[in-house]
């Protein structure tokens, strides 16, 4: 109950923070927001190729992962402005957990993605997006271990470097291949041989095979093992170095 507190106590004064300035939410919700409006359009008539009949359907999961992706890897940038403020070092001085000073600022990185989401997929119906409330669960659901992933990384990467001018070109040299080899815009089936076994080895691909595979209903697809297993594994492994890094600034 008392790391629950502390958590708690974390993730309330973080949300604060984001009601004062919600430019960030706005901007990160800004991005796919665009890209279902002025690139979905252009799917339209190619899906046929891609062996589907609603581009939205085929789309959507594509931008809610990146939406996961993106957002949650900027989450380190207003860490590095507390740590410059003084309010890591006056945190080291509580008796709170160091898990929770990770975990608190999770939550509020989850729930600003968990409601980024809803208005994506809203939009996604808006523009004639056809799916289960079933598969829409589980692929916010596995968006959201994701995004807990990548903003588990930011946070351990922030505190690392404690330089925005070193995380911001390392997080865009790693979004290129990312956004390229995913599938999040286009599908890697067609792509040549060597695109589709580079793609095989981005974990995050998988994820978003996943996530649309549970949009069209395909439950009994390997896709969705392979994906959840992959978020369930990142979101371990970044909440681990998340908590290492925390413990160690704290030390």
């Amino acid at each position: 109950m008392t790391f629950v507190r502390e958590s708690f106590i974390v993730f309330r004064r973080q949300l604060r923070m984001n009601l004062r300035n919600p430019a960030w939410v706005i901007i990160g919700l800004l991005q796919p927001v665009m890209y279902l409006l002025l690139f979905g359009p252009l799917l339209t008539p190619l899906v046929g190729q891609f062996g589907v009949d609603n581009a939205y359907t085929f789309f959507v999961p594509g931008m809610l992962v990146q939406l996961g992706i993106f957002g949650a890897f900027f989450a380190g940038f207003s860490l590095i402005g507390e740590w410059r403020e003084g309010v890591i070092e006056a945190e080291r001085v509580t008796p709170a957990s160091r898990t929770a000073l990770l975990v608190g600022r999770l939550g509020r990185d989850l729930l600003q993605l968990f409601v980024q989401a809803i208005i994506l997929v809203l939009l996604g119906f808006v523009m004639g997006m056809e799916a289960s409330l079933q598969g829409i669960v589980f692929g916010v659901l596995l968006t959201l271990l994701l995004g807990g992933a990548c903003a588990a990384a930011s946070n351990a990467f922030a505190l690392t470097t404690k330089s925005e001018d070193v995380m911001a070109p390392v997080i865009n040299m790693v979004m290129m291949p990312v956004l390229l080899l995913s599938g999040i815009l286009l599908p890697m089936t067609i792509g040549p041989a060597w695109l589709q076994t580079a793609s095989d080895f981005m974990p995050i691909r998988h994820v978003v095979d996943a996530v649309r595979d549970s949009f069209f209903g395909d439950f009994a697809n390997s896709a969705i093992v392979w994906g959840t297993a992959w978020a369930v594994v990142l979101f371990v492994a970044a909440v681990w170095w998340g908590t290492r890094t925390f413990r160690k600034e704290n030390a």
